[in-house]
């Protein structure tokens, strides 16, 4: 069992240095790769779970595993768009790197290093966890997950969008998965100067959940599955849980 967790922290820490490495061209990198139509799947996202809360007011918003704090942009614009007042953001992530040019991006929110599976936040500090293309990298989701449930408030909201692993039936999805086991990491080589981290990317969501899995896992851990979207091709998947009030 010591040498199972020893083994799963050196991966979760080899993870952690590949997204120090790549933090100066990842948003370059994501713009390109996914010809900008992230930017609708995390709006969606936020305005998913603002009008699934119904709230005026809000007192905290976390993005775990923030990367370069593209989602806490949007969700103070989202907020902003709709007369929604929050109180305070808040960032988290494990890699230095990408904090670095968080802090220089998105000047309202608070950043802070930590991890999904160990947050820095007292019990029921937020109305919103978000993580975006972050929880594949959790080596121990189960964990993450109920620190996700600790820190909300009661019926508060859990935003995740990820990369799902797709159904190879069928010839949409020999298509998607052409593209991001071929073109993805060669395009991604070229813009951040790393083949290695762009092909660990479409390995990572092989080895991943199917959204369904994923929706277990939530509920596992005390969540109601809200809503569920996936986008171009399946390629992105949109979850948006609330934390049970019996849970």
């Amino acid at each position: 069992m010591e040498q199972k967790d020893m083994t799963s922290n050196e991966k979760q820490q080899k993870i952690i240095g590949m997204f120090d490495d790549i933090a100066p061209t990842y948003d370059l990198a994501n713009r390109v790769l996914s010809f900008g139509i992230d930017r609708e799947w995390r709006k969606k996202g936020c305005d998913k779970a603002f009008e699934i809360l119904g709230r005026g007011k809000i007192s905290q918003i976390a993005d775990v595993a923030c990367g370069t704090g593209d989602l806490l942009l949007y969700w103070k614009e989202r907020a902003e768009k709709k007369g929604i007042t929050v109180d305070s953001y808040v960032g988290i992530d494990p890699s230095r790197g990408m904090l670095e040019v968080a802090k220089e991006k998105v000047k309202f929110a608070n950043f802070i290093e930590g991890q999904a599976q160990a947050m820095p936040l007292p019990d029921k500090a937020c109305d919103i966890v978000s993580i975006s293309y972050g929880i594949r990298n959790v080596m121990d989701r189960k964990t993450a997950f109920n620190e996700f449930n600790r820190v909300l408030k009661d019926d508060g909201m859990v935003v995740i969008l990820e990369f799902s692993k797709q159904e190879k039936s069928g010839i949409v999805p020999k298509i998607v998965d052409f593209y991001m086991k071929k073109i993805l990491p060669a395009i991604g080589g070229i813009v951040s100067k790393n083949y290695d981290a762009y092909k660990y990317l479409p390995d990572s969501i092989e080895g991943f959940l199917t959204t369904k899995m994923l929706e277990d896992e939530l509920r596992i851990s005390g969540f109601d599955i809200k809503y569920t979207k996936s986008f171009s091709l399946g390629i992105s998947t949109l979850l948006v849980a609330q934390k049970s009030i019996k849970g």
